[in-house]
Formats: C-alpha cells, structure tokens, sequence
C-alpha cells in the first residue's frame, strides 16, 4: 500500500529542545527571583528544577498536558510562598514558553519538510507544548496533534489514532518519524504504522519493535521514502 502521509515528532527531531528548555528555566528562574524574591530566596535553580520533577512525577494523569501541569505547579509555588496566583501562573508561564518556542531547525529539517509537503500529508504529533505557528513551521504542516489535545501522550495509540483519523488515512498508509525509541517508534509502530527512528548519535536499539528505518537526521528521510515507494511500485 503506498504511502500517503508522514508524521513528525517536533522536539528533538526537529530541532534541539533540550538545550532551549534549559535556557528557558534558567531565564524564568531570574525573572522569578525578582519578581517573587521568597521563592527564589527558598530555592536554588537545582532544587527549583528537583522541586518541578517532583511535582510532576506525583501527577502522572497530568503529562498529556505539560501546559496544564506547569502552570499547576507554578500555582503550588506561588501559594506556599504566600503570594497570589494568576500573577506567577500566567506571566510566569509566559516568561518560559516565550524562550521555550525560540528554537533553531536542524539544518536539513526545513529541506525536508518542503520536499515532502503537497506530495504527503505531512503532521506533527507531540507531547511537547511547542507551537509551531509562534516558530514559524506552521505551513508545513496539514495537521498538528498534540497530547493536550488528544489526551492522551505518546506512546498511547489514542493519540496516533487521532492523527490517523485527522489525516483520514490508515496506518499502513503512514509514516512516523521521532528521536525517541518507546514514544515514538514503538508507539507508532503498536498501532501499525510505519517507524523511522531519528538516531543522530548511531545509539544501539534499547529493545522492542524495531524501527522499519534508522537515520541520523530527517535530511535523510526523503530518500528512505522514496526507497519504500520504489520498492512497493515493484510489488
């Protein structure tokens, strides 16, 4: 069966989120201490960083929704430290997500994502809270899941059923591409979809269903496409 659309994990396959988020909690952390100085007189960066980990690991019903949790917890932390809460929550979460959303493409991501887009349905499906309108990557999309809006977090099949339904393909029909071994490739591939696992550092595989296609950045995506549509034109 050929294939008519092709799903992306965003970060970390895209673009390098790690390294923003980081950058993001230390410029949120700066601004907390001087506008709500109790807290950052109570908490270092680590232990702020120990503190949310923690918060968030005693709300698991809440990870399909990391804007949700984050401004939970900031609303935790504006009342233990007696201060009102819609101020921190709102524009604290807004100080984060501003230098959350300030990525930079892989290099070979925007080629990619151009070359494929009007010959595929091209989605995203993320458990992140990037938005693609605010980076710039909007129109390279035809749909955008996300775990707030599905409910459910990768690698739970609801929220790759809902892009297959958004796409109104079946999953033989589809293609997801992501960096991580569990969510991505595995959760895809439980439901039938085809994976290829974005693997930059050439890691061994963890274990599991293994991915239909190894590459160390999309930039080679298109070919690993063009080799299945090829290999099924034969059949």
């Amino acid at each position: 069966m050929s294939i008519k659309c092709i799903t992306f994990d965003l970060d970390d396959t895209l673009w390098d989120a790690n390294s923003v988020i980081a950058q993001a909690e230390r410029e949120f952390y700066a601004w907390m201490g001087e506008r709500f100085p109790r807290i950052g007189n109570r908490y270092a960066l680590d232990a702020l960083l120990e503190h949310r980990r923690d918060f968030y690991h005693r709300n698991p019903g809440l990870h399909h929704d990391l804007t949700g949790l984050r401004k939970q917890w900031l609303a935790l932390l504006a009342a233990d430290a007696d201060y009102e809460t819609e101020a921190l929550v709102e524009e604290g979460f807004r100080v984060f997500w501003d230098r959350r959303n300030e990525v930079t493409l892989f290099e070979d991501a925007r080629e990619t994502l151009e070359d494929l887009r009007g010959r595929y349905r091209v989605g995203a499906i993320t458990n992140g809270n990037a938005d693609v309108h605010r980076i710039g990557v909007a129109h390279y999309f035809d749909f955008i899941i996300t775990s707030a809006g599905a409910g459910a977090a990768k690698p739970h099949p609801d929220i790759f059923h809902a892009a297959l339904d958004e796409a109104a393909v079946s999953a033989r029909e589809a293609v997801h591409v992501g960096d991580d071994p569990e969510r991505d490739v595995i959760g895809a591939a439980r439901v039938g979809m085809r994976t290829v696992w974005v693997n930059p550092a050439w890691e061994p595989w963890p274990g599991g269903q293994t991915p239909d296609a190894v590459v160390r950045s999309v930039g080679e995506l298109s070919s690993v496409i063009a080799s299945w549509e090829r290999a099924g034109e034969r059949r």
